[in-house]
């Protein structure tokens, strides 16, 4: 028997009467229009956070370019190239959050979420391609040194890139965990390592001020290294959810929730995706053989009802009711066993 409750209003046919009155009078994020508007609310948080973090980094971009132009430094350059590409991220992104807006149709039946993915392999192939480009900047000058002009500009430079990266950083990761989103997390990574890196670039302008013309190639080699390093986290993470990991505590979670919901015997197979920065549920619930079939359903949307309320970010749940065996009988899903295999 399935149950998938993609619907609006539930009925609670195991609830207490004091639940059921609760319920009534209390408004819950769960129904199908809400669910929606959560939906629209968090792709819009996260164009807000791109918006904002491709101008605060296009700024910082602009004015290391400046500065680069004036000073010659490798370092300053990979910084600013970095960020630069750091900027641009927000293009991808954006467009898989518009396309994760649309609604699921018969050729996208889960809609159109994963693109969020897509985007998220994008940001770490620019990463890539990012600290290959500083690298290569950085070993040719160091075959070839040259002194650093204006070092205080590179200096001040620095720091302005620091601080740009910095917040968007933290603004790129905080509404990248509120929403969900695993590749504004990447991206939000991303930045922080930009931000480090800026202060590598301080470093070089300082040696370069004591006239070693090494440490401005040098630095720009630790900022290759620096790079790499933000790109093994956020490849990993990318590449997770792009084959449906979880983490294990939400699957937990969802256990507890579902266990303790009255006429569940026990909970069968539960399985987790994220599709985009929404989550769904697959999960088999035993009950009572005895059971009627709109008892059984009842049962079915309890369980969901307490998944939407263990996993914030759920978007829908697709409930099996099995019926508990009676002694003797046979396991009806045997009929499918040769179907599963191979």
């Amino acid at each position: 028997m399935s149950d998938h409750h993609d619907h609006g209003p539930h009925r609670h046919g195991t609830s207490s009467p004091r639940h059921r009155l609760a319920h009534l009078l209390t408004p819950h994020s769960h129904e199908t229009a809400d669910k929606l508007d959560a939906a629209l609310e968090s792709s819009a948080q996260g164009m807000r956070a791109l918006w904002v973090s491709l101008a605060v980094l296009g700024a910082t971009a602009l004015a290391q370019a400046g500065v680069v132009a004036v000073s010659g430094s490798v370092a300053l350059l990979g910084d600013t190239v970095h960020n630069s590409a750091d900027a641009l991220t927000a293009v991808p992104l954006g467009i898989a959050f518009v396309l994760g807006r649309r609604a699921a149709n018969r050729r996208f039946t889960y809609g159109y979420g994963r693109a969020e993915d897509l985007a998220g392999l994008v940001i770490v192939l620019t990463i890539a391609a990012s600290a290959a480009f500083a690298a290569w900047v950085a070993v040719g000058r160091l075959l070839d040194p040259r002194p650093v002009a204006n070092v205080p500009a590179v200096a001040v430079a620095a720091l302005v890139g620091f601080a740009g990266n910095e917040w968007v950083a933290r603004y790129r990761i905080r509404t990248g965990r509120r929403i969900g989103s695993a590749a504004l997390v990447a991206d939000g990574l991303h930045a922080r390592t930009d931000g480090f890196a800026s202060l590598a670039v301080l470093l070089g302008a300082a040696g370069s001020a004591l006239g070693l013309q090494l440490a401005d190639p040098v630095v720009g080699l630790a900022i290759t290294a620096a790079i790499v390093l933000v790109l093994r986290g956020a490849a990993r993470e990318v590449l997770r959810r792009m084959l449906d990991a979880v983490d294990p505590a939400l699957v937990d979670r969802a256990e507890r929730a579902v266990r303790a919901v009255p006429g569940v015997d026990r909970v069968g197979e539960l399985r987790l995706r994220w599709i985009g920065h929404r989550l769904r549920a697959e999960l088999t619930v035993v009950v009572d053989g005895e059971a009627t079939l709109r008892q059984a359903h009842a049962i079915a949307v309890e369980a969901e009802h307490a998944l939407l309320h263990a996993l914030p970010k759920l978007s829908a749940a697709l409930v099996h009711a099995d019926p508990a065996p009676a002694p003797g009988e046979r396991d009806p899903h045997l009929a499918l066993a040769h179907h599963l295999t191979g």
